[in-house]
């Protein structure tokens, strides 16, 4: 009797386990190009006060680049195209109605998936709702995006053996970048395009360097100079990388790989020449050594918008992993 009601609970979790498996296939991919947003809302609200308020937090500007480009690339839609599944990766839906709610919602149609309800009576009520959320909004929206480009990364890697051997670091960068220049203590890998090329740089520095006189953004800039100094140059010697004096760079403390980080953004120049770009610069450290991992991505697409680009150049200076 008990060997019965033993094969009975089997077959039970058997046919739990095969729904659970049936429910997952059942999700569908989402879809979309890396930082684009999907808004469902009624063209009346859209064109109005809480589509400005929208447009106002979701299209600012992204810090660190000499052209103004959008957070996202936003496209509307009106409330029936709630009719079917929405597969969308980035998704807002806003509804006025009764229930005055905000939430957010992850792989409800799709996956990977961010879905953001907000709902109010009037418009009060539904822009107040954007006003206080919208920072978070974004930080949870952007970290999805730096997931998805690192997940289209990983489906062709360059080997980085030079790079763990030199760094004890794990990077993972596309398979289409190749190794401009090494150094004893320096490694410049730089990605041709369409229409110029995106570099990324991997050097370390004492604490002293970033550390000292408490002016840690200075300071940081000082030590990048130094480095295009001697390493990033035009045609003619003189021609040296420099950080471009007329924009302020964006300063920021943040965690990377678990390990206490300053991400510096901003603009560059070739000094005495007319090239120029943006580039994002993160002071990893490294604690064990009392040295900053110093790792950069920088980009020369005069005839390009560059957001994307720095999106990806972020991306995989976020993929680093650092080894025992």
């Amino acid at each position: 009797m008990k060997a019965k009601y033993y094969l009975v609970f089997l077959v039970l979790i058997f046919i739990v386990g095969c729904e659970k498996t049936e429910d997952k296939s059942k999700i569908n991919a989402s879809v979309g190009k890396i930082n684009s947003l999907s808004i469902i809302i009624s063209d009346q609200l859209w064109n109005g006060e809480i589509g400005d308020s929208l447009r106002k937090k979701f299209a600012a500007s992204v810090d660190g680049l000499p052209q103004e480009e959008p957070l996202f690339t936003i496209n509307q839609y009106p409330i029936k195209a709630l009719d079917g599944k929405i597969i969308g990766r980035n998704v807002i839906i806003i509804k006025k109605e009764e229930k005055n709610d905000f939430s957010i919602q992850e792989n409800e149609f799709a996956a990977p998936q961010t879905i953001v309800h907000i709902s109010g009576n009037n418009v009060i009520e539904i822009v107040d709702h954007i006003e206080k959320n919208a920072d978070s909004i974004i930080k949870k929206l952007k970290q999805g995006e730096i997931r998805q480009s690192q997940k289209i990364i990983d489906t062709s890697l360059l080997d980085a053996q030079k790079i763990r051997k030199k760094f004890k670091i794990d990077l993972h960068l596309p398979s289409n970048y190749k190794y401009a220049l090494e150094k004893r203590n320096f490694i410049w890998l730089k990605k041709e395009i369409l229409s110029g090329n995106t570099s990324v740089l991997i050097y370390k520095v004492p604490f002293k360097t970033i550390l000292k006189n408490d002016d840690l953004t200075n300071n940081i800039i000082k030590m990048r100079d130094s480095i295009g100094g001697l390493y990033i140059r035009g045609k003619q010697k003189r021609n040296k990388m420099i950080t471009e004096e007329s924009y302020a760079p964006y300063f920021l403390n943040t965690i990377i790989n678990n390990r206490r980080a300053y991400e510096t953004k901003g603009t560059w120049e070739l000094k005495g020449d007319f090239m120029s770009g943006s580039f994002i610069n993160y002071a990893i450290m490294d604690r064990k050594n009392r040295k900053f991992i110093i790792i950069e991505g920088f980009c020369y697409a005069p005839s390009t918008e560059k957001r994307d680009l720095m999106h990806e150049l972020e991306a995989i200076i976020k993929s680093v992993k650092v080894l025992k």
